[in-house]
Order: structure tokens, then sequence, then C-alpha cells
């Protein structure tokens, strides 16, 4: 693909942004649409993307949770340094806020730069890198604030005496039934776990977590269930 070239202006252009030493490079724009379903048509945003100068068009039809998409595989292969990703909204790219992040992250490091035409942010300018930069602070911020709260959950759940995980299968009297049950040597455990309604692993595991685990006589063998 032939690239066009012009003489490095003289305004400043961030580092890692379509920077040369020499030259700037001015690439192609590429488009890529998306729609959830057949049913639905994705000539709005071809024809928006036409006028916006994309000299070609991928199309995805399938959902935005997705975790590869073809078309966008196939879109990102034809980039190059100085060309231009160009969706005619955010939400036809990105699954999310955190995903759409880093998509542009992923994006800069090739050189390559982005631009959403329904809400008018162009990366290859210097007030369209401000505002992913503070998408992008509001993701982290926005991940730290759910961790300080379920870490602030947790320690109001431990000072009530609660612990996290799942709770014990059994209860109190089920497990000291299970013990002594274990320890007359009378049952098997997968006999005890049928009584009390469990599996025998339950029951290995609740007289393993125990405190005072019952042990039994290796000489005396329980009954063996016909």
């Amino acid at each position: 693909m032939l690239r066009n070239s012009v003489p490095h202006s003289t305004c400043h252009i961030p580092r890692g942004w379509l920077s040369f030493d020499t030259f700037l490079i001015v690439g192609e724009l590429l488009g890529y649409a998306r729609v959830s379903t057949n049913d639905q048509d994705a000539a709005l945003q071809t024809r928006a993307l036409s006028e916006a100068g994309c000299f070609r068009i991928f199309t995805d039809v399938m959902s935005g949770a997705a975790e590869h998409r073809p078309e966008l595989d196939k879109l990102k292969d034809q980039l190059r340094p100085g060309d231009t990703l160009v969706v005619w909204r955010l939400d036809r790219l990105g699954r999310s806020l955190r995903h759409l992040i880093d998509s542009m992250n992923e994006l800069e490091k090739q050189e390559v730069g982005f631009r959403s035409l329904t809400e008018s942010i162009d990366t290859t300018s210097a007030g369209g890198r401000l505002i992913f930069h503070v998408f992008g602070a509001l993701a982290e911020f926005e991940r730290e604030l759910i961790q300080e709260r379920t870490q602030a959950g947790l320690a109001a759940a431990r000072a009530r005496g609660r612990h996290g995980g799942r709770p014990p299968l059994l209860t109190d009297d089920q497990l000291k039934t299970a013990k002594q049950m274990y320890e007359r040597q009378d049952m098997t455990v997968a006999q005890i776990g049928e009584v009390l309604g469990v599996s025998r692993t339950t029951i290995y595991r609740a007289l393993k977590s125990s405190p005072g685990q019952p042990r039994r006589n290796r000489s005396k063998k329980p009954a063996a269930t016909k």
C-alpha cells in the first residue's frame, strides 16, 4: 500500500503518536462497522464511514461481547503506522470502557489513530488524546474503588464474625454427629454422608478442618455395605 508523507510540521506532536524524526506519515482511514444480528442493517454505519473518507470498511455481524471478531481481526492486520481506525460509535468497537481503553493503548503502540464519528473523538488530535487519557483515569479509578469497597465489606463482615467463601454444608450439630459416627467405626464415610445428606468428600473435608480431628482404630474396620 502506497503511503503519502509530508514534511514534519513545527507544531508539537506527543511522542508515540504518528511522529518521526523527519516526516509525519499521512495514512489511510479504515472503517469498522458492527451489528449484532443479521436482522439489523449496517447501512447507516457504512454510509457514515464512507462519507468520513474511509477507503475500506470492515463489517462484523456478531455480539459486541464476542472476544474475537473476524472482520475486526482482518482490519487490524491491514493497519500500518499513520493509519486511523474509524467507527460510527464507540460501542461498535469496545465491549466495555476497560476494553475500549485497552484497544486504544494497543493502537497507540502501533502508531495508529482512532476516530469515533458520533462522539467526535479523534486521537490524532491533542483534544482527542486528552479525552481518552481521562477515560483511562476514570476506568482505573472505578477499578480501585471496587477493590476498596470489596475489602471494606470483607473487613466489616470479619468484624461481625463472618468470613468469606461458601457457607459450610454441615451445621455444627451435623458435624458433631458425623464425628461421633466416625469414631464408633460402625459405618463407612460414604454411609455417614448418606445419613446426613452430603457427599463422602464433604464428610472428609469437614472432619479434616474441624479442631480435634477424630482418628479411627485401623484394626477395626466398619461393616461393609451390602
